[in-house]
């Protein structure tokens, strides 16, 4: 197949209480795969199947960007969390960035949850930042993306209801409260680096 599917960098039940290994089996094993296996099918025999991802998402519209914005999505986004150590604040530039385009972490916070919890249907809250480093909040509806605006994703969050309903049927504010607690820094630290030079 032209496309894989990532390892979890975790084991399935690693990230409880947050999300259960039910949840946790349904979303990675069945919905990120599904969108795996969708594009494949989309791609195979076409030029499309030997893109990198990230290109394949910019350059392309219908089923081939839903299925590859997906794809690439879940697997950043299981990178920003971690079943140990996570939560708290960022350091380093990212901290420094986040200060100086939100006012505080906790404005940030603030900021990121509320875009999260009043994105209408489904899709996915982001922090992004532009070739400046400059850092914005986007709350993108469905499969979009930051790298559909020329923006490098920093930070995620999944608000489709198939992220969080089995442990939190529609209470998708404990969801992104418990989200906090499990963050992985090292994630969007190391993407900011690569736009902050």
């Amino acid at each position: 197949m032209a496309f894989t599917q990532d390892k979890l960098p975790y084991a399935l039940d690693a990230l409880g209480p947050f999300l259960s290994e039910e949840q946790m089996d349904y979303h990675h094993n069945k919905h990120h795969a599904a969108y795996i296996s969708k594009l494949n099918g989309l791609v195979e025999g076409k030029p499309e199947a030997d893109q990198p991802l990230r290109d394949l998402i910019v350059a392309s519209t219908g089923g081939i960007f839903n299925n590859a914005s997906q794809a690439f999505n879940h697997t950043f986004f299981w990178n920003c969390m971690t079943p140990s150590g996570g939560g708290g604040e960022p350091d380093g530039p990212l901290a420094e960035a986040i200060a100086r385009d939100f006012g505080s972490f906790g404005d940030f916070r603030e900021q990121f949850s509320q875009a999260a919890a009043t994105l209408f249907g489904s899709g996915w809250t982001w922090l992004a930042a532009n070739e400046n480093g400059a850092l914005d909040i986007m709350a993108l509806s469905n499969a979009d993306t930051p790298l559909k605006y020329n923006k490098e994703p920093i930070l995620t969050i999944d608000v489709w209801e198939h992220a969080y309903y089995i442990d939190y049927r529609n209470a998708r504010p404990r969801f992104i409260e418990g989200f906090w607690d499990v963050v992985n820094w090292a994630t969007p630290a190391e993407a900011y680096a690569t736009v902050a030079k």
